[in-house]
């Protein structure tokens, strides 16, 4: 199924973006993601609609694609708010002066010169506002610039048909008309120049993917020869050279070098890695000292930094359950706006008789009326949660993971890899019963075993294989990994053999406390114990979660044993251990029915544990079934962000419900103030802008508050 990805300008509310996912979803378009906030849209296309008859469908609703943008259009004069506010400024604030104590510029008051000076104002203001008034309800989805459009027209023909008819004194609102689309103007610019702020740590991200490269080419002589060109340029396989103090331009590989390498960027981790020959250096971090030649790996949106970017757009695009509501609000609320804009002309004409309070008091219900401030609420506060997670080396798969994580109420952990670093070194091996075959009984039973590891993912199997790699390897007939087991292969001759856990062997021994077994046809050939190191912040972790009152839990296949002796030194409350696949997808279910539980792996085994658990939570070193499992992934290959994960989804909801609170407290109060007379349109016009500002400001709180 196609799946497109847009960028799509001149929303300007939710509003904007139910109208895109209505007509979007009305065309057959699937999974259909709108975020006015960003400007991004992603759909699925499941029966090949042309994208130029879906793009011309939105531009004819008043929206602009990015991607198809029309070839012949006639360019405005004005291509931002700012530029439309600067513009009609020195008119409205002619129009205004009267209102400066000491000055007295009478000719102002002429109804002929105030026409001239609003008309500018006007024309600008319907070039934008009542042209995408008109193509919304052309397409019958009013917008929030129906609200605008109508109030300002309201007092400009009132005022005009005063000057017309020769009574200006009775229908004098010039001004208001003017400042009305000067001050939405204004508001509409500190509106975008807020949500571009929510989006700074993306931005950060997105810039650090173009940079100059230095290629390394070769002449007909063979001799190096240096090129600077643009990362864009590069390809698969090209040579590039990276020096100290440079950035690296894209994802490669170390042919030849050492250096050490600030990762903060996708980890959030400053401290310089050492990386030498076959190591792979990440596109955006930085060489803090030392120079490389590198192999390209990967280019355009292949590259981590690429998909890492996808991803935080791909989560600020999904609505979390709390957005539902201020959806169907938004949905039906400029409908409801205009009815309550009619009914206070009404009732104000009839019980005080006034025609032009009347008129001013329904303006204000149009303009101070602000539904932006419903929509904006939620991506506003996702937009910093997640950027600020993405800044920090956490990402988020959804919006959803931010909310479910206020409420987590148990944490449970695999062990291998997890608490522990995953970095073993054999302890001890020993050779139980090989053919008696003089000076071959080690050698054999090594390199069965690194014939059989060398296909598994675990961190263990990848010790053996590291400690006794060997050019001599065995070819197997077939081989497979057995979730919970270990691995089973069969030779060319046909013999069975298995690199397992206990259970693999029950029935040969009864020494349990070794790690891997070594079996061939049935019989026991030998075991392998290693050891591993615990992650030093695995207890500080655990003691900051038991401070939140959050149970903690190791599910473990490994041994009972080795698991309360870890459980213990870092003061885990239950441990689970000895347990296969099955079993743990089992238990993390019954235990997500209980309570919100998070589970925290990094193996082949724990992938279906991590797609049942309420949060799946994997490391970036993880294997990668586990990593796409989880919803949440932590990129400093450590538990040193889990606080902060947890955090940040605690406060990032909070901050949703004080901008939902804010803005249906907002329109709950200034409407009926409106109505009953007891707010200009003016202020009214400058408060609706504001309404939204105060929400990116709360919003960008998130970037500095301490959440954990």
């Amino acid at each position: 199924m196609e799946k497109v990805a847009w960028r799509v300008e001149g929303m300007d509310c939710n509003t904007c973006a139910l109208h895109i996912h209505k007509y979007l979803e009305k065309k057959g378009m699937q999974d259909v993601k709108v975020n006015f906030a960003t400007g991004h849209v992603s759909f699925e296309n499941p029966k090949g609609e042309k994208e130029s008859t879906l793009a011309s469908g939105i531009q004819d609703l008043g929206y602009e694609i990015v991607e198809h943008k029309r070839e012949k259009i006639r360019k405005p004069w004005f291509r931002s708010h700012l530029q439309r506010f600067w513009f009609c400024f020195p008119f409205t604030a002619l129009l205004m002066s009267h209102m400066i104590p000491g000055l007295h510029l009478h000719w102002l008051m002429n109804h002929w010169v105030q026409l001239a000076l609003t008309l500018p104002v006007y024309v600008v203001g319907m070039g934008y506002f009542g042209r995408s008034a008109w193509k919304s309800l052309r397409n019958s989805m009013p917008n929030m610039n129906v609200l605008i459009t109508i109030g300002a027209t309201a007092a400009f023909i009132y005022s005009l048909y005063g000057s017309l008819t020769g009574q200006p004194e009775k229908y004098l609102f010039y001004e208001t008309a003017a400042t009305i689309l000067t001050l939405v103007f204004l508001g509409n610019y500190l509106e975008e120049a807020s949500i571009g702020s929510t989006q700074r740590e993306l931005n950060k991200l997105v810039k650090s993917q173009k940079v100059m490269a230095t290629m390394i080419a070769f002449d007909d002589q063979h001799q190096e020869q240096l090129f600077e060109v643009e990362n864009t340029a590069l390809r698969v396989g090209d040579l590039i050279l990276i020096k100290s103090g440079e950035q690296v331009p894209i994802d490669c590989k170390i042919l030849w070098g050492e250096v050490h390498v600030n990762e903060a960027i996708l980890t959030g981790e400053s401290a310089p890695i050492r990386k030498q020959k076959k190591d792979g250096l990440i596109g955006g971090s930085l060489i803090t000292d030392g120079t490389v030649k590198a192999q390209v790996t990967a280019i355009g949106e292949d590259t981590v930094l690429s998909g890492i970017i996808q991803l935080v757009r791909q989560a600020q695009g999904e609505k979390p359950p709390i957005q539902q509501l201020a959806d169907r609000i938004s949905a039906v609320f400029i409908p409801v706006v205009l009815g309550i804009a009619a009914l206070t002309f009404g009732l104000t004409w009839i019980f005080k008789g006034e025609f032009s309070v009347a008129l001013l008091n329904s303006i204000a219900v149009l303009v101070i009326a602000c539904p932006c401030a419903m929509g904006l609420a939620t991506p506003a506060a996702i937009a910093v949660g997640l950027g600020r997670a993405a800044r920090n080396g956490i990402l988020f798969r959804n919006a959803t993971s931010l909310e479910l994580f206020k409420s987590i109420r148990r944490v449970v952990f695999d062990k291998t890899g997890t608490l522990t670093t995953g970095k073993f070194e054999i302890a001890g091996y020993k050779v139980e019963s090989i053919e008696k075959v003089e000076g071959i009984e080690e050698v054999e039973f090594k390199q069965i075993a690194y014939s059989l590891e060398k296909y598994s993912n675990h961190p263990i199997a990848a010790c053996i294989t590291q400690s006794w790699k060997t050019n001599d390897e065995i070819k197997w007939k077939q081989i497979e990994e057995v979730k919970g087991l270990g691995m089973r292969a069969v030779d060319a001759e046909g013999r069975t053999y298995v690199a397992g856990s206990y259970k693999a062997a029950m029935e040969c021994t009864t020494e349990s406390e070794h790690n891997v077994y070594i079996l061939r046809a049935g019989k026991l050939l030998g075991w392998i114990d290693v050891k591993d190191q615990v992650r030093p912040e695995a207890k500080s972790v655990i003691e900051h979660l038991h401070g939140r009152g959050i149970q903690t839990v190791l599910l473990s296949g490994d041994r009972q044993s080795k698991c309360e002796t870890l459980a213990k030194e870092l003061g885990i409350d239950t441990v689970l251990a000895e347990q296969t696949p099955e079993q743990k997808l089992e238990r993390i279910g019954a235990w997500s029915s209980e309570m919100p539980t998070a589970m925290v792996g990094d193996g082949i085994n724990d992938a279906p544990a991590l797609a049942k658990a309420t949060i799946g939570i994997s490391l970036n070193d993880a294997s990668q079934i586990a990593m796409q499992t989880a919803q949440v992934v932590l990129m400093n290959k450590g538990l040193k962000n889990l606080p902060m994960a947890l955090g940040l989804g605690r406060h990032t909801y909070l901050t949703i419900q004080q901008n939902l609170f804010w803005a249906f407290a907002y329109n709950i109060v200034a409407i009926p103030v409106a109505a009953f007379g007891f707010l200009e349109p003016t202020w009214g016009a400058l408060i609706m802008g504001l309404s939204d500002v105060v929400l990116a400001i709360n919003s960008v709180r998130l970037f500095v508050k301490k959440v954990y």
